[in-house]
């Protein structure tokens, strides 16, 4: 089945014809090609904006004749085919459109191609006819075509450009006689009971109405049991179709029951219509069965001919209840915009005897999600709207896919998971050695700094986890939030304390620079310039201050090749591979091991960056101040000695 007209446009423009095109709305969606798996980083790689613009050109046919039931309607064909059209109402058990009278003036037969019905997706179902012989009538069964609407039926000549041919087109249409349950009726029998309710109790609907001189009603036996369906809205996307009174569907072999589902709203295309039925109680043999049919635009109603929910151009969705399957489960992802039609019977294929009395109640449980069972734990249902328009589908993580996130061939396995939930998590641990360093040298600011990225990446990490392995203390926006401020303060942090300032200004640019951070990540979390900036503005600074020194002491800062040596360029070794594998390395298969190697390197380059300790200060000198103790102060003025 063509799923639908797919164009590769690689050039500017593009078109595609639709002849007859069925009436309703016509969706025209475009997406690129699948892009790569690497995660790039906003403002580095340039983006190429695509506009797509479509525009349809309708070409209306003119002269429309309708046809009447049982009126001939005479034809005459030259050049230009012609077009015709009837109403099929509601309860039409078959249409037959008969070829009559046909003549030409140049060619044998009757040279008349009849199309019945219009383009539709995903499948074309029109009917075509066409008389082999001269005087032979030919005609064309159509079984319960679509109710209340209009059916197109275009007449095309198969002879020569000049030659005339005239013809009769006759529509007969074949009434259904519907019986519209009266609940009141089975109510009153017991639940107990197999509620084989003679047809008398239950009147015909007092809505129906003769469909002309040829329907066959008048009062013959009902060919339906109609049941009525209540349409409760319960949120976006989510709507239950319920029985008047929750009451069982009674089924059994005489006629199909029949209850129709309101999906013409316009707005009910974009989710999934979920029919769930189970056998509650039953007499059912082993050889008798519940058919059931899933049709739009028009029920089957043929389950005494055929099993196959064919309609006149619909191909339903068959399901079955046996006494070995009592339950059955039908998932339609995206309905068409159309009455929907749930059809059952009680079928007997090798003793139709046996169905004689015999009758079922199946419950159902019919609804309109807007995600088949939320996407489970590895999706995510989103609704996006467009043009007025609401839609529903998951976004499957962890390498699942499907409609509801549960196919696993390109999934990730628990063990795979967990994997990469301690890689991501546990790689924060190394900066315990910067907060070790900076205590050691009373850098207690920057430790501050230090323990706080540590802390909210770790559990960032635990809980941006997809599948089971996740961990939130707080929600994903804060944490993703107090993620990214925390390393940004943190590179800011290190420069300025590389740069060695006095203490009064180096925590005033502390400061600015941390409410820097925490605006521009306000503005574009994910954009790149945002980071860099306010870095580069510390690279600045902490080069003026060296070039500084490098003048005023008439040599080279820092002093000690020692310092160069161990521990400058091996830390601004880490940072380049650490930029290197964030930008241009990271793939959505690899990410979780090398944005684990970007934790380290961070890590680690920190800790070799930090400046050394003041000559004059001890080690942990800084936790010493942190008890309440007396403290010998020496004036090395005076050279006294006080105890405060």
């Amino acid at each position: 089945m063509q799923p639908s007209f797919l164009i590769k446009m690689l050039q500017s423009n593009a078109s595609i014809n639709v002849s007859h095109p069925a009436p309703g709305d016509w969706f025209v969606a475009a997406h690129l090609p699948p892009s790569s798996q690497k995660i790039e980083v906003k403002g580095f790689v340039p983006t190429c904006a695509y506009v797509f613009q479509p525009d349809m050109l309708v070409v209306r046919a003119v002269e429309v004749s309708i046809l009447e039931p049982d009126k001939p309607s005479p034809q005459t064909l030259l050049s230009h085919p012609s077009y015709l059209k009837i109403f099929v109402p509601e309860y039409t058990q078959e249409l037959r459109l008969e070829l009559q009278g046909c003549a030409s003036n140049g060619s044998l037969g009757c040279p008349v191609q009849l199309t019945v019905g219009s383009a539709t997706l995903p499948s074309n179902f029109q009917k075509v006819l066409t008389c082999p012989g001269p005087t032979q009538a030919c005609h064309l069964l159509l079984p319960s075509p679509p109710w209340d609407q209009w059916l197109q039926v275009t007449a095309k000549s198969l002879a020569g450009p000049h030659i005339l041919v005239a013809f009769n087109v006759v529509a007969a249409l074949t009434a259904c006689k519907p019986w519209i349950v009266n609940f009141q009726h089975l109510q009153q029998n017991s639940p107990n009971q197999s509620c084989s309710v003679p047809p008398g109790l239950l009147p015909p609907s007092p809505g129906y109405q003769d469909l002309g001189r040829s329907s066959s009603v008048g009062g013959g036996p009902f060919c339906l049991r109609g049941y009525q369906v209540t349409r409760e809205y319960m949120d976006v996307l989510s709507v239950h179709f319920r029985p008047l009174d929750r009451v069982s569907v009674l089924v059994q072999s005489d006629m199909p029951s029949v209850m129709r589902l309101q999906l013409d709203t316009g707005m009910d295309s974009g989710g999934s219509l979920v029919v769930s039925l189970w056998a509650n109680q039953s007499v059912m043999s082993n050889t008798s069965s519940v058919v059931v049919c899933v049709n739009a635009a028009s029920p089957f109603l043929g389950f005494s001919s055929s099993l196959n929910c064919t309609t006149a151009f619909f191909q339903g969705y068959p399901l079955s209840l046996s006494t070995s399957s009592r339950r059955a489960n039908l998932v339609i992802p995206y309905p068409e915009t159309d009455n929907w039609y749930l059809s059952l019977q009680l079928v007997c294929l090798q003793s139709p005897e046996e169905c004689g009395k015999a009758s079922v109640l199946v419950e159902t449980s019919l609804s309109l999600v807007p995600c088949l069972n939320d996407c489970g734990p590895y999706g995510q249902c989103l609704l996006l709207r467009r043009h007025g328009y609401l839609y529903a589908g998951c976004s499957c993580k962890a390498g699942w896919r499907g409609w509801s996130c549960t196919d696993n061939s390109t999934a990730q396995t628990v063990a795979q998971q967990r994997v990469a939930a301690l890689l991501l998590t546990l790689s924060n641990l190394l900066f315990l050695a910067p907060i070790t360093l900076s205590v050691h040298r009373c850098l207690l600011v920057e430790a501050s700094i230090y323990t706080y990225t540590m802390f909210f990446s770790t559990f960032y990490h635990a809980c941006d986890q997809p599948g089971e392995a996740v961990l939130c203390i707080l929600d994903y926006d804060t944490l993703q939030y107090c993620d990214f401020l925390g390393s940004g303060v943190s590179i800011w942090a290190t420069i300025l304390c590389m740069a060695r300032l006095k203490a009064a200004l180096k925590h005033v640019l502390l400061l600015l620079g941390t409410l820097v951070f925490a605006m521009s990540l306000q503005l574009d979390r994910r954009g790149a310039w945002n980071m860099i900036g306010p870095c580069l503005f510390a690279f600045v600074v902490m080069v003026t201050m060296w070039v500084y020194r490098c003048g005023h002491r008439r040599h080279c800062y820092p002093t000690s090749w020692q310092r160069w040596v161990f521990y400058l360029l091996p830390g601004i070794s880490m940072a380049a591979v650490a930029i290197a594998i964030y930008a241009s390395m990271m793939t959505s298969d690899n990410y979780y091991y090398t944005h684990s190697i970007w934790h380290m390197l961070l890590a680690g380059s920190t800790a070799f960056l930090l400046p050394p300790r003041d000559k004059h200060t001890e080690p942990w000198a800084c936790s010493q101040k942190l008890t309440c103790r007396y403290q010998i102060c020496k004036n090395r003025r005076e050279e006294l000695y006080t105890v405060t």
